[in-house]
């Protein structure tokens, strides 16, 4: 076994979640929305914003801004954006692996372009990764086995030698299906041992 490629999720491996439920839920207690509401109309264009079919405005404009507030849309995306919190010990293996130079590091998460941006900014993965392959840029979203196929086919990787690290099963059985090898996020420890067990040091 030889690893040559490790894909890393973002949200819930690296840092906090984006725009997930615990976030949202955040959003309706400081902004008083109606939740059910909200949750109705953010799951009819969820889709769309995180496979770029619509930008963060649009979104907001059905989601949030349908009519008028009490807040304005600045206030809002500053609080959205503000969700997103590095974890630095994820970040710091994932830093040592490229420190190594014996992998080539990449990214395979949902999300919309801004909050990709802002993320990538925030957590410093530029410095990380080489390459993103995000569901707003590729056009299609875990766990469709679209993402994962473009995710190997542009790095020219070979399933065997590839590693896909998410922290929900559902997203790792489609790269399971195509020859990849998959690790569970639960915490740093276990993912450093778990890729060791692949043959992966640090």
């Amino acid at each position: 076994m030889s690893i040559t490629h490790i894909y890393f999720d973002i949200g819930g491996v690296l840092g906090s979640n984006g725009w997930d439920h615990e976030q949202r839920a955040a959003a309706v207690a400081e902004f008083g929305l109606d939740g059910t509401a909200f949750e109705r109309q953010h799951q009819e264009v969820v889709g769309m914003l995180e496979e770029g079919e619509i930008t963060l405005d649009e979104y907001l404009d059905y989601a949030v801004f349908d009519h008028p507030r009490r807040f304005t849309r600045e206030e809002f995306v500053a609080f959205m954006l503000a969700q997103s919190r590095p974890w630095p010990a994820s970040l710091e293996l994932a830093r040592a692996l490229a420190r190594s130079g014996r992998y080539r590091l990449m990214t395979i998460n949902n999300e919309s372009a801004e909050l990709s941006a802002h993320r990538v900014r925030a957590f410093g993965l530029h410095e990380i990764f080489v390459a993103f392959f995000t569901s707003c840029f590729v056009g299609a979203a875990k766990p469709s086995r679209r993402i994962y196929e473009t995710a190997l086919s542009v790095a020219q990787a070979s399933p065997p030698d590839s590693v896909f690290i998410d922290d929900r099963p559902a997203n790792l059985f489609p790269a399971e299906r195509l020859g990849m090898h998959t690790i569970q996020f639960t915490n740093p420890d276990a993912l450093r041992q778990e890729l060791h067990a692949l043959g992966v040091t640090i």
